[in-house]
């Protein structure tokens, strides 16, 4: 039985499946974390300044935009903490993180599943159309085939 439970998120339909299928399958008993990884459009916003003329004129607006992105995940995974609540999961045992995207989002997801030395990962499957998960493959397909010493669980 899992006792460190890992969600990988991305504020999809599909990832909101991946929390239902804990709440609604997986024992109360477990620790969860709601992990996401934000894809950082705007490196940026953090960084001192910018090398592009049109990023340079546009600087505001573009991390306005990044803000306004890591708030809406933030109120996603808040909803989702709800959902494993609501189905008896204790409100201590279930924990958000939320990391900027430096590397892969695949990679990012491994990092933390070996680092908090989770028994298992759900994730929701991404439905990208054939010919770009041909090319570019999926998030969970790269995780499934790199993960090591724990349990994968991809809600369809």
């Amino acid at each position: 039985m899992s006792k460190k439970i890992l969600i990988a998120l991305d504020n999809s339909k599909n990832s909101l499946k991946a929390v239902k299928y804990v709440a609604s399958s997986l024992r109360p008993t477990a620790t969860v974390t709601m992990f996401s990884v934000l894809p950082e459009a705007m490196a940026a916003c953090e960084l001192g300044g910018p090398s592009h003329p049109l990023l340079e004129a546009n600087i505001e607006t573009f991390c306005t935009i990044d803000e306004a992105k890591e708030s809406a995940v933030q109120g996603f995974m808040e909803e989702a903490k709800k959902v494993l609540v609501k189905a008896g999961f204790p409100s201590k045992d279930v924990y958000i993180k939320v990391r900027k995207k430096k590397a892969g989002i695949a990679r990012h997801i491994l990092k933390e599943a070996q680092a908090g030395k989770y028994d298992t990962l759900v994730m929701g499957r991404r439905g990208l159309s054939g010919i770009k998960e041909f090319v570019f493959g999926s998030v969970s397909n790269k995780v499934l085939h790199l993960a090591k010493n724990f349990s994968i669980i991809i809600v369809d």
